[in-house]
């Protein structure tokens, strides 16, 4: 039989949620009006975003021994032995998800100081994350290009959000409920009961 307490959020629970729901909001708006407004239009951000993820994913194929090179008029193709591979478009630069990662720490309760190193960490993360997925998309091709949409769409999107996931939930188990007494929100406590 459930308590009370977990049927009935207390007060300060409730502050925490809506506090949450609050910035997760105003984050999502600054979102909205500061990139898809102004800066998806204007495509600078996105073009220097592709040209570093393939840059960087050509520099690791090479690293491996492929006889890999960037084409195209952004720098933005990744070429396998003189062959198109991978182009690394606007969606695929990782944007999102460094917004999506950020915005999550940012909204959920914690210490600043463990923000400040943890957020900047964990983009890190998917940005290298996202140069292998690159780099693995580009010797898919070569070698089996018949599996190149599936590994995109599937494989690789799987892998990608569930390390995001992964990172959440750390820093919701560990990094910000080791900075408080009280506990964040009543699912999290009642999670942890059960």
């Amino acid at each position: 039989m459930p308590s009370l307490t977990s049927v009935y959020p207390s007060a300060g629970s409730n502050r925490l949620i809506f506090r949450f729901m609050l910035v997760a909001g105003a984050l999502y708006l600054a979102w909205f009006f500061g990139y898809e407004q102004w800066l998806a239009v204007d495509g600078r951000l996105d073009a220097v975003l592709c040209h570093h993820i393939a840059a960087a994913s050509v520099g690791l194929l090479r690293t491996g021994g492929f006889a890999a090179a960037l084409a195209g008029p952004g720098l933005n193709l990744v070429l396998m032995s003189g062959e198109p591979s991978v182009i690394v478009g606007a969606p695929c630069n990782g944007l999102v998800l460094y917004a999506l990662f950020g915005g999550f720490i940012l909204a959920f309760p914690g210490s600043w100081r463990r923000k400040v190193w943890f957020i900047p960490s964990g983009m890190l993360l998917i940005w290298v994350l996202n140069v292998l997925r690159v780099a693995a998309l580009a010797v898919n091709h070569h070698y089996s290009h018949e599996t190149v949409a599936f590994n995109h769409h599937f494989t690789f999107t799987f892998v990608v959000y569930g390390v995001i996931f992964g990172l959440w939930m750390f820093w919701v188990r560990r990094l910000a409920a080791s900075t408080s007494d009280r506990p964040l929100s009543p699912l999290l406590t009642d999670a942890a009961h059960s």
